[in-house]
Formats: structure tokens, C-alpha cells, sequence
């Protein structure tokens, strides 16, 4: 097992050597625009081209709670669109959280398998922690059971 490595940072820029993999949560709406796809968005376009896509064409793929989409945005650096947040695309202070931990920890489950195919390391923000409303104490066992008991190397990055 390897532990989670977490620092300061900018996810979106991971500095270790070897493949890399972004990844984050998305919501089941196809809405982009809040929260961290922000800051993937001004760096990389093409996982946001990639998301849209996806959920125009949802009748015919897979598109849906605990899905996970590929992208490569570079020379050994792709970007995970994960499923992993149901309806809106902020918390809210009446109902329940738009994260769905069962849904992240399927879509994380993906990564892990991609993270191990191209012996990648998997770079995130605290996902599903922020907008999405969940509880990070929830989220961290999901993200050891998928990748770090898988020998999957993970950084965790809390922007300044």
C-alpha cells in the first residue's frame, strides 16, 4: 500500500516525474463551471470539449453516476472526468449534498485501473469535499481502497 501524499498546491500542475492523472468529480448534468474545472478549464481545454461531449451523447455511452472518462492532455498527462455528483452542482444547506460517495468510489475504481495500466500516478484536489458537500473523512477511505491499496501513488493538493 502507499499512502496519500498530501501538500499545498495546485493540482492541475502536478510536479512528480512519470504519467500522471488528474482527476476530479463531475456532476451528472453536464455542467461545468464551478470549483475546480475552472482551473482545469484555463489549463487544459480538451477535458472540458471531452465532458460536453460525453453528456450530449449520454444516450449511446455511458455517461451517468460512476463513470469515468479518460482524457490526455498531453505527453503522459490525462485528465479523469469522474461522475460523482448527482443534480446541482453546489451544496446546499436544506437537502442532501450533491456527492454520491458509491458513484465516486466506482469512478475512482476506473482510475485505478487506468493509473495502473499506464504506471501512473493519480493527482486530485479534495474531491468531492468542496461544492460537491461531502465529508472528506468518507471520501479519503474510498480513494485508499481504490488506489493507494492498489500501490497506485496519490497527491492530494489543497490550493493556497
Amino acid at each position: 500500500m502507499i499512502p496519500i501524499t498530501y501538500l499545498k498546491g495546485d493540482a492541475t500542475a502536478p510536479s512528480v516525474k512519470g504519467p500522471q492523472i488528474i482527476a476530479h468529480v463531475s456532476n451528472d448534468l453536464g455542467g461545468w463551471g464551478k470549483g475546480f474545472v475552472l482551473a482545469l478549464s484555463k489549463r487544459f481545454p480538451e477535458p472540458e470539449r471531452a465532458y460536453r461531449a460525453w453528456h450530449r451523447d449520454r444516450a449511446n455511452n455511458d455517461f451517468g453516476l460512476g463513470a469515468a472518462q479518460l482524457v490526455n492532455v498531453g505527453r503522459d498527462l490525462w485528465v479523469a472526468n469522474m461522475i460523482g455528483q448527482h443534480g446541482k452542482t453546489y451544496k446546499s444547506y436544506t437537502g442532501p449534498p450533491p456527492v454520491r460517495y458509491e458513484a465516486s468510489e466506482s469512478a475512482l475504481g476506473k482510475v485505478g485501473d487506468w493509473a495502473l495500466e499506464y504506471s501512473a500516478s493519480v493527482h486530485m484536489p479534495l474531491i468531492g469535499a468542496g461544492l460537491a458537500g461531502g465529508k472528506w473523512e468518507k471520501i479519503e477511505p474510498l480513494i485508499m481502497a481504490t488506489l493507494s491499496e492498489r500501490d497506485v501513488a496519490v497527491w492530494v493538493y489543497d490550493f493556497e
